[in-house]
C-alpha cells in the first residue's frame, strides 16, 4: 500500500503545482485586463467630454447672429438698400 501512496503523491504533486501556477497566472491576467479596462473607460469619458465641448463650440460658431457680427465687423458687409435689390426670374 505504501508504494501505491508514493505513486499517487508523485503523480498528483506536479498536477497540483501546475494547477496552482495556472490559478496565479489567471488572477494576474485578470488584474491586468481590469486595469486596462479602467484606463480605456477613463479615456472614453475624456473623449465624450471633449466631444460635448466641441459640439457646443460648433453651435456657437454656427449661430446666425455670430455669423452676422463677423460679416459686419471683419468683412464690412451691410444689408443692401432696396434700390440695389434685383429680382431675377427665369
Amino acid at each position: 500500500m505504501k508504494r501505491l501512496d508514493l505513486i499517487a503523491v508523485v503523480l498528483l504533486l506536479p498536477a497540483m503545482m501546475s494547477s496552482a501556477i495556472a490559478v496565479v497566472w489567471a488572477r494576474n491576467e485578470s488584474r491586468e485586463l481590469f486595469i486596462q479596462l479602467t484606463r480605456l473607460q477613463s479615456h472614453r469619458d475624456q473623449l465624450n467630454i471633449e466631444f460635448g465641448r466641441l459640439e457646443l463650440e460648433q453651435a456657437t460658431w454656427a449661430d446666425p447672429a455670430h455669423i452676422e457680427t463677423i460679416a459686419r465687423s471683419k468683412l464690412g458687409m451691410i444689408n443692401p438698400a432696396p434700390a440695389q435689390i434685383r429680382v431675377v426670374r427665369q
